[in-house]
């Protein structure tokens, strides 16, 4: 009997996009990012993708103090992959971006491989009240962001981790972004296999649409052979329709609170593991197999768990 395919998931558990006021379920002090996680992995997720927030007021944080005070309870309790953010901000450098995943040398981190508007601005006129006081600034504040990901920046982080053995997720927002993956590639920046995390929805990038999502996977063929595996991250109502569709095309999937606060339609999720039941439950049903994090590792050729420093 034919083995059923896998499909790795991947929970954002908190991100640098939405702010605690929108969502109560959103967690921000380290016990919570470390309880979500943990129950995320129990109910199927591979990969742990994580930020760091200031547990004062849930502002967002690149202080490895911050990553320390979650990480090693996230390993102790679970088997998961851990991807530590090198996003973090849309303000500061990538030397300051970089330095959790330097510092702890997880088995995986994100990247994002081209600059772009990356807004979220909207988000502001839908609330009158605030939780802490810097998030309506913040949110105002988006619309004049430039998130920076030059060529030099995607060289140094490229560079500085290196010595660490780390596979990159590499965030893709637009189609320029895949052609600024196969330069970095050609001038030896990234080894294959590669792994590719096709992002739609965000203000500023490519659309939600099942074609922008033909199209990204057609032009990755044709730039990287065998050579990569994929991901697809859908934002807000885009998760779970774009998800499903991208398990049944081959592909891998993303969900979590930082990509959208949503369940369903309208309806809050309660927690990131009810998310991760739910694409699992979907996957499953459709006949594919959701991956293990040993599984995950073999796919992807990961260092191991035994080789991070947390």
């Amino acid at each position: 009997m034919a083995r059923k395919p896998r499909t790795i998931i991947t929970c954002a558990i908190t991100g640098a996009i939405h702010t605690p006021t929108m969502s109560d379920a959103l967690p921000y002090t380290a016990e919570d990012i470390a309880h979500q996680a943990i129950a995320a992995a129990d109910a199927g997720a591979s990969i742990l993708h994580l930020h760091a927030r200031r547990p004062e007021d849930g502002g967002v944080s690149v202080d490895t103090e911050h990553f320390r005070a979650f990480l090693p309870q996230v390993k102790q309790a679970t088997d998961a992959v851990v991807n530590i953010s090198t996003g973090g901000s849309l303000t500061l450098s990538i030397a300051d971006r970089v330095k959790p995943a330097e510092t702890f040398s997880p088995e995986m981190c994100s990247l994002n491989m081209g600059s772009m508007n990356f807004s979220f601005h909207p988000l502001a006129k839908r609330y009158d009240s605030w939780k802490f006081d810097w998030e309506k600034d913040y949110v105002e504040g988006s619309e004049g962001n430039i998130f920076r990901n030059t060529f030099k920046d995607i060289r140094e982080a490229a560079t500085r981790l290196a010595p660490h053995d780390i596979k990159f997720e590499h965030e893709c927002y637009d189609v320029g972004h895949l052609y600024n993956l196969k330069f970095c590639m050609d001038i030896g920046l990234f080894k294959a296999p590669i792994f590719i995390q096709f992002i739609f929805g965000i203000l500023g990038g490519i659309g939600p649409e099942v074609d922008n999502l033909i199209f990204m996977k057609r032009t990755a063929d044709r730039l990287f052979g065998d050579d990569y595996r994929w991901s697809v991250l859908g934002a807000g109502g885009a998760q779970m329709p774009l998800a499903t569709t991208a398990s049944q095309m081959g592909g891998n999937v993303r969900v979590g609170l930082e990509d959208s606060l949503f369940i369903s339609r309208g309806v809050l999720a309660e927690s990131n593991a009810q998310q991760v039941a739910k694409i699992r439950r979907i996957v499953e049903d459709l006949g594919c197999e959701v991956a293990s994090p040993d599984e995950a590792r073999e796919m992807l050729g990961l260092k191991g768990g035994d080789r991070v420093n947390f």
